[in-house]
């Protein structure tokens, strides 16, 4: 009996101890990472970038609460390279993925077994990765399908041109083809984008007790213009005189790529970016709800600027404020995009930064956060002292990107010089265009022929920014040569 006394006292003492000792602290946690990429957004379709004729109170308060970037860029101006210069971290003078080369019957062509991608570096560092939304980088089962370049779980579009459709007849989860019974014949009962959202909440609330990395690589706004009904009533007739889109309805290649009729385009447009706005707010509000907001980075952004396909009117919307170009140009309405990032506690809220930018920095951003070295070759660099709002950030010498399509289209950008040459490989071919964009954000003013040295200054540079693939190749003698 004794001897349980002294035992019960000496544990008691024991755990007493224990008790008033003082708190370790808890190791932290590596941050959650969310990626919103949104799919052919100019950089005037957020109120908060200053569009007009609606508003974006989700995203701008994603804005107010994180840090605005004035002068961010996309991988390319055209879906599939932009997304593998994100995944990668390299421009399209690198990426393995420089156009929207097309596999059938699905999908596109694949990025190489041998890619490194940021899925893959996040899964490395135990990460739980998931996609959701449109891919593009590899057909079904190929070695660029999303399982096989890093990703644990996708659901969507594996194939762009589908993705054209917000009705389709079925979506990819993981290697499973799932049918969208709503959707048979002209149905229209399961909406792509709603299906896809509610996949990418589930994955949040799966991996809440987790570090996880989300890529949402949205199909909206791109054409075709299609909103479910609650949401076209709260922009029919606004926006009169309304633009009437005659589209593909029915037919052999019906909702495999053609866009369906619109005769409502502009409250269309309107109400597809509210959806997505909606959307972002859906997914800010379940992360405070599962108490993980506070751990988590939100980045939203583009994959290009606006485009002018089925229906779509971004002149109307000014969807690009004062820049010049559309998707497919490599002017700034090409690919300057809006991006915002939001850390609690980490990114000073309502702050905005004119740094220099592209999605190739993402991916050794995420490396820096994570305090992991990139050990592949990249064009990136890190943002995150801008991020954080500290000294040192290192600036880049320039940016450069190419575009395969229309004759082919070269731009560089080093501070506030822009060179862009069209028709690379088209007769005629193109000339220099010099453009100070301190000075003319709109490209109005080609400074080509009053500044040849500086011409030739930055034509070196952009001789020397890209190596050839096997698939992807410009001729020397077409865009190296000197000017007539």
């Amino acid at each position: 009996m004794k001897h349980l006394i002294s035992l019960f006292i000496v544990c008691t003492f024991f755990i007493s101890a224990c008790t008033n000792q003082p708190n370790k602290p808890k190791e932290e946690s590596k941050p959650n990472i969310i990626y919103i990429l949104a799919d052919d957004l100019g950089y005037g379709d957020l109120s908060c970038y200053g569009q007009q004729k609606f508003t974006t109170p989700n995203i701008d308060k994603l804005a107010e609460g994180g840090i605005k970037f004035t002068q961010h860029y996309s991988g390319s101006t055209v879906c599939a390279p932009s997304r593998s210069s994100l995944m990668t971290g390299q421009h399209t003078g690198h990426t393995p993925i420089r156009g929207n080369k097309e596999v059938r019957p699905e999908g596109q062509w694949p990025m190489p077994a041998e890619t490194v991608t940021l899925a893959e570096r996040l899964k490395e560092s135990g990460y739980v990765t998931g996609g959701f939304g449109k891919w593009g980088l590899g057909f079904p089962s190929s070695e660029g399908d999303p399982n096989n370049q890093g990703f644990d779980e996708f659901y969507g579009y594996n194939c762009q041109r589908i993705g054209h459709n917000y009705y389709p007849y079925h979506m990819w989860h993981n290697q499973e083809k799932i049918m969208l019974k709503g959707n048979e014949g002209n149905g229209t009962g399961d909406y792509g984008p709603d299906v896809i959202h509610e996949q990418a909440l589930k994955f949040i609330k799966d991996n809440k007790d987790t570090s996880f990395f989300m890529y949402y690589p949205s199909i909206i706004p791109h054409a075709e213009l299609f909103a479910p009904e609650k949401y076209m009533e709260l922009f029919r007739g606004k926006f009169d005189p309304e633009k009437n889109y005659k589209g593909t309805d029915d037919g052999p290649h019906f909702r495999d790529g053609p866009y369906g009729s619109q005769p409502e385009s502009h409250a269309a447009f309107a109400a597809m970016i509210t959806l997505l706005d909606d959307q972002v707010g859906e997914i800010m509000a379940i992360l405070k709800e599962l108490g993980i907001a506070e751990n988590t980075i939100v980045m939203f952004t583009s994959d290009n600027g606006p485009h002018r396909e089925g229906g779509a009117d971004p002149d109307y919307f000014n969807s690009n404020g004062d820049l010049k170009g559309y998707k497919r140009d490599l002017y700034e309405g090409g690919i300057r995009v809006p991006m915002i990032a939001s850390w609690p506690g980490k990114i000073t809220p309502g702050s905005e930064s004119s740094h220099i930018s592209a999605f190739w920095d993402i991916f050794p951003t995420v490396m820096d956060i994570l305090g992991k070295d990139v050990n592949e070759s990249i064009d990136g660099i890190s943002l995150l002292p801008t991020l954080l709002g500290k000294d040192g950030q290192e600036e880049h010498n320039y940016l450069y990107w190419e575009f395969h399509e229309r004759g082919g289209r070269l731009a560089l950008r080093q501070g506030d010089w822009k060179l862009v040459k069209y028709n690379v490989n088209k007769e005629p071919i193109g000339e220099y265009e010099l453009y100070d964009l301190s000075k003319d954000i709109g490209e109005e003013n080609n400074l080509a022929a009053k500044m040849p040295e500086k011409v030739n200054e930055l034509r070196v540079l952009l001789e020397n920014a890209r190596t050839d693939s096997d698939v992807y190749k410009f001729s020397s003698s077409t865009y190296l040569s000197e000017e007539k």
